[in-house]
């Protein structure tokens, strides 16, 4: 081994990103040692990336810093940061790390890119780059705040509407984010809308979940709900915002499922900002049966937006005029002015290709909601005990996004998930 980034700290690490030209330090506590000179590959991208990788084996907590540093491109330094690995289970990996960060293009994007992994002090932030901020907002929520400005609100407690009639079982729900804000501070979501009470923000529900032989409607919270259980993560940094929490799905005071969600908000990068978004879903030791509503097949992952002008859908094969049912898609994205907005904003949902049943069905509704369909109209059984994972990101973004755009920002996304160590 040899020393990269300090006389104190020896690493034998390379890291290979296609598409991405960088040098990144962040500082940590502990020792670095890696085994032989592991190299990380991307496929080229012409657009920042943001990413979440895990560490190679055998690398622990750097001592000083860790960094990226390129072959001749070496002052380029945007923020990176040590965030946890997350086991198929959706809980924290007690053996190693993941790097979290964005990365610009550079001068070489369309390349392949070598870095090589050091730990030390030898590097600082190209920029003073304003830190995320995790704060509590009430006794129900945490707000996400880049720079001091906002960018979502996570509800974990409970959240009453008390113009919502009493009797209305739609009156209090929890588990959700909501607002989302917009890059210029504009909120794009929308809770307890007089359309449909029981809408909120990006949430994640079913209209029908059997379990034991009995239906539940989770997607309006009739007899069974999501509650919160523990933090897994709460951790701000440099480079990106890390919320991980457990929630189960009750029927009365029984758990029928275990919940892990992880949230992973980025800075913004041009005109966009990306929030990633990890499901798992665990089963209580019995099956649970998932499916959509009939002839729509929403029931997932939902955006419920708060549009004031008319809404601009937009889709792979471009603009859409009509709503959509049952269709299957990889991407979709909703423009428009928002409540209380001068100017257009959106976001578009990208879904991971390791996604169960990918590409998934949806429904899109101009008047508001995207709705991932998974499982969709067909019934799909949860056996007991065994995780199910569904990943998205969520990119948020200034003005109308053009399909060409959104097509660029979905393979970005799709860019930095194929980075691989190699021997």
């Amino acid at each position: 081994m040899r020393s990269l980034c300090s006389p104190v700290v020896s690493v034998g690490c390379r890291l290979v990103l296609c598409g991405v030209a960088v040098l990144v330090c962040v500082s940590a506590a502990a020792s670095l040692a890696v085994g032989g000179e592991p190299i990380l590959s991307l496929p080229g991208s012409g657009l920042p990336l943001s990413f979440h990788v895990d560490l190679p084996d055998g690398v622990e907590k750097p001592a000083g810093g860790v960094c990226l540093i390129e072959a001749g491109e070496p002052d380029l330094r945007p923020a990176v940061q040590l965030v946890p690995s997350v086991t198929a289970a959706g809980l924290p990996d007690e053996r190693r790390l993941a790097l979290a960060g964005t990365i610009a293009p550079g001068s070489r994007a369309e390349r392949q890119r070598r870095f090589r992994l050091a730990g030390g002090e030898a590097a600082k932030p190209e920029s003073q780059t304003a830190a995320f901020e995790i704060v509590e907002a009430g006794d129900a929520s945490l707000r996400v705040l880049d720079g001091g400005k906002p960018v979502f609100v996570y509800n974990f407690g409970t959240i009453t509407n008390h113009a919502v009639p009493g009797a209305d079982h739609r009156r209090s729900r929890s588990c959700y984010i909501h607002p989302v804000h917009g890059l210029d501070g504009e909120i794009l979501t929308d809770d307890f809308p007089k359309d449909h009470y029981h809408h909120h923000g990006i949430f994640w529900t079913w209209p029908h979940v059997a379990v034991d032989g009995r239906e539940h409607d989770l997607w309006a919270g009739d007899s069974i709900r999501q509650k919160f259980v523990r933090w897994l993560a709460r951790q701000a940094g440099p480079a990106a915002a890390v919320l991980g929490v457990e929630n189960g799905w009750f029927v009365g005071d029984q758990k029928v499922m275990t919940e892990r969600v992880w949230m992973r908000a980025y800075h913004v990068a041009g005109q966009w900002r990306a929030l990633d978004i990890e499901l798992f879903l665990i089963p209580s030791g019995r099956p649970v049966t998932l499916r959509g509503a009939e002839g729509k097949s929403y029931g997932g992952l939902t955006i419920r937006f708060a549009p004031q002008s008319p809404a601009v859908i937009t889709v792979p094969s471009g603009t859409v005029q009509q709503d959509l049912t049952t269709t299957i898609l990889r991407w979709a994205d909703l423009s428009a002015r928002m409540s209380g907005s001068e100017n257009t904003s959106g976001a578009a949902v990208f879904i991971s290709p390791d996604h169960p049943d990918y590409p998934p069905t949806w429904l899109l509704r101009h008047y508001g909601p995207l709705c991932v369909g998974w499982p969709g109209v067909e019934p799909q059984t949860l056996a007991a005990d065994r995780p199910v994972r569904l990943a998205y990101r969520i990119g948020i973004h200034r003005g109308e996004a053009s399909t060409a755009e959104l097509a660029r920002l979905y393979e970005a996304y799709l860019a930095g998930q194929k980075a691989s160590w190699l021997d």
